[in-house]
């Protein structure tokens, strides 16, 4: 293959990525879906085939859908092992039962083999692997390396900004606090550049002392960097050197009667031990490390991750991988690490709270990844084995929580069923909602939910495109979000059968199939008017076996005193009290914030490009009588109705339009 004449395997797994998405041919010939023994014969056929050296395989579904992704030492030898045809395990009866072919990549090593698996299962999720769901990138400070006087700064993403890189850290919470004791430790400034550029004299930061004033030149070149190195030292591990230099400097300074250099000093000095002092467990010996504690109960699983660097705790999350009830907690930490460690850099030490199938492999790989030694160590005692205990307890605790909140969720949906009279508790529950200020910056918003709460991440937004439509026209814009939202998913994702009644106890990821991207319920935030116009738009388009139900408000708004519409159902009521109606209720005003949440982001963006006369009524003198009278755009997003009555030229029902701009709630 070509991949084998690549170059060294940490640069080449990139490459076999692309190679191994792009080259998937899904037309072979397959047997029906579903028999073993087809299955079996559909493996048997592609082994005559495989490599013989090392490398992944992709077993994949007569439709074309990428059901496992596997890595071996002997790829022939792995796929003959599926296909006996008996001895396996649920799980692997039913993958292969729906294998109709197979594709091959040959790698050089085992190690690139165990990197490129990670990365595809990342990048395809294939039904029957171990998966990652929360995904989201971790937030790192960084001390910008582009500029004179270096910035300190939070950063999310790719990092390709130069400068210098400290984390991850858990939580955007625990880097702001981090910055913020860094700023009053080491002075260094956090402004933007450009805010830098246009300083004549110095901020508030400066004032207080959280900013040594580079900007102004309170502080020289020359010291400044002296700054920047002794923040970078502490960030690097070095805090003991660093305390211990601000110390006999705060005494120098004090032996010369220079007290006020002294107390800035002790000040530093201060802010350095309460750094520390926050940070919870620190245990000795530890300077850069992750540790990784697995908890399993009820067919989920919780990852815990504590990550310390620096000899700093720096925070930890926990994480709901998907992963088959039949494995053990070994292999699911095992794919998990590997997956965790695709994009993100890794640590010196990494600690597990069970032994993990070919260790020695996933030391090698991440080795190779990270291009230094990496050990990953299971304690059996001391203080590194109290690190292990304490994220397993969390561990343990967090995926209690989690159960308990599935459990609930799972019967509510089971009651929303019920009162919705639908044929089986959803899996999928979408729910869509408008906003705009009298037409202008419309947008949709689609909100979905299902046994395992909220999924943010499949949150969507449309802004209204049609010119047709009259401003404030909501049934125009319900219709043209739901044809938008439909006629893709038709295009995309073809209506598959309709699954068969789930057991509300069961684990989320058991009773969702891999590929419900339709919704078994749709909520629409209007009455009448508003379902008929989303019923004429499934009809339309060839949709009949999703139920419709529209959330009218109360009188007066009032929560409690809605009404229901339903295609061919009087209107109705839930009995107040009744957990339905609270659980419906909190769907509805989560698409509602959702979508004015969207909204106001899409209408301050016009105002920054269009300025305030955007506002109806507002011509360029009143704009600039605001801008003069307030100084800035954000003080008069801020102002009070009294206080914009006090601007020459603005009276009273102008005040309120201006007002009613900036803080209308929306439709």
């Amino acid at each position: 293959m070509e991949a084998e004449a690549r170059a060294e395997s940490g640069s080449a797994v990139g490459e076999l990525v692309e190679d191994a998405i792009a080259d998937a041919d899904f037309a072979d010939d397959a047997p029906a879906e579903g028999s073993l023994a087809r299955g079996t014969e559909v493996i048997r056929g592609h082994a005559r085939l495989a490599p013989a050296g090392p490398g992944v395989y992709r077993m994949i579904g007569e439709a074309g859908e990428v059901l496992y992704v596997g890595k071996a030492k002997s790829i022939k030898k792995r796929v003959l092992s599926y296909a006996r045809g008996a001895g396996h395990t649920n799980r692997i009866a039913r993958m292969v039962a729906l294998t109709a072919t197979m594709e091959f990549v040959s790698t050089r090593t085992e190690t690139e083999a165990l990197l490129l698996e990670a990365n595809l299962i990342k990048r395809l999720r294939p039904r029957f692997n171990v998966l990652l769901r929360d995904d989201k990138s971790f937030p790192y400070i960084l001390l910008t390396g582009d500029h004179q006087a270096p910035q300190i700064c939070k950063h999310r993403g790719a990092r390709n900004q130069p400068g210098q890189y400290y984390g991850p850290f858990a939580s955007v919470w625990a880097v702001n606090r981090t910055i913020n004791a860094l700023q009053r430790a080491f002075l260094i400034r956090s402004c933007s550049d450009t805010v830098f550029e246009s300083r004549t004299r110095p901020c508030l930061l400066h004032q207080i002392k959280r900013c040594a004033g580079p900007c102004t030149g309170e502080v020289s070149a020359e010291g400044y960097r002296k700054l920047v190195a002794e923040a970078t030292a502490f960030l690097s591990g070095r805090s003991k050197a660093v305390k211990e230099h601000l110390a006999a400097d705060m005494e120098a300074a004090a032996e010369v009667l220079d007290f006020e250099r002294a107390a800035v000093l002790r000040d530093r000095l201060a802010a350095l031990s309460a750094i520390q002092a926050h940070q919870g467990v620190n245990p000795a010996g530890i300077e850069e490390a992750d540790v990784f504690a697995i908890a399993q109960n009820g067919g989920q699983t919780c990852v815990e991750v504590f990550f310390f660097r620096t000899g700093q705790n720096w925070g930890n999350r926990a994480f709901f991988p998907r992963a088959d009830r039949s494995l053990e907690p070994g292999e699911v930490l095992a794919s998990f690490i590997s997956q965790f460690y695709d994009d993100k850099p890794v640590p010196r030490l990494i600690l597990v709270s069970e032994a993990l199938p070919e260790a020695a492999l996933l030391e090698e790989a991440l080795s190779t990844k990270a291009g230094s030694r990496i050990e990953i160590a299971r304690p059996q005692r001391g203080p590194k084995c109290e690190l292990v205990d304490d994220a397993l307890h969390n561990a343990r605790e967090a995926l209690g929580r989690r159960l308990a909140e599935s459990s609930s969720q799972a019967k509510l949906l089971v009651a929303l069923a019920g009162a919705f009279a639908l044929p089986r508790p959803p899996l999928r529950v979408e729910v869509y909602d408008n906003s705009h200020i009298m037409g202008t910056n419309a947008v949709g918003a689609m909100v979905v939910a299902g046994p395992d709460g909220f999924r943010k991440k499949e949150y969507r937004t449309f802004n209204i495109r049609s010119t047709d439509i009259t401003p404030g026209d909501d049934f125009g814009m319900m219709r043209e979000v739901l044809r938008r939202r439909f006629s893709r998913l038709i295009k995309e994702t073809p209506r598959a059968p309709a699954p068969e009644l789930q057991d509300a106890e069961a684990a989320p990821d058991e009773a969702e199939p891999a590929d419900a991207k339709w919704p078994d319920l749709v909520l629409i935030d209007g009455g009448a008017g508003q379902l008929g116009a989303a019923e004429a738009i499934l009809k339309e388009l060839g949709i009949e076996d999703v139920a419709l139900v529209g959330i009218a408000k109360g009188p007066d708004r009032n929560a409690g005193r809605e009404h229901f519409f339903m295609p061919g159902r009087t209107p109705f009521q839930l009995p107040p009290r009744d957990p339905v109606l609270y659980f419906v209720q909190r769907l509805r005003d989560e698409a509602h914030r959702f979508a004015i949440g969207t909204h106001r982001k899409k209408r301050g963006r016009d105002i920054r490009e269009g300025g305030l006369q955007e506002i109806p009524g507002v011509g360029p003198a009143r704009k600039r009588a605001l801008l003069r009278h307030f100084g800035t755009l954000k003080t008069v997003e801020r102002a009070s109705i009294r206080d914009l009555e006090g601007v020459a030229g603005i009276n009273a029902e102008t005040a309120k339009r201006i007002y009613d701009f900036f803080h209308d709630r929306g439709g």
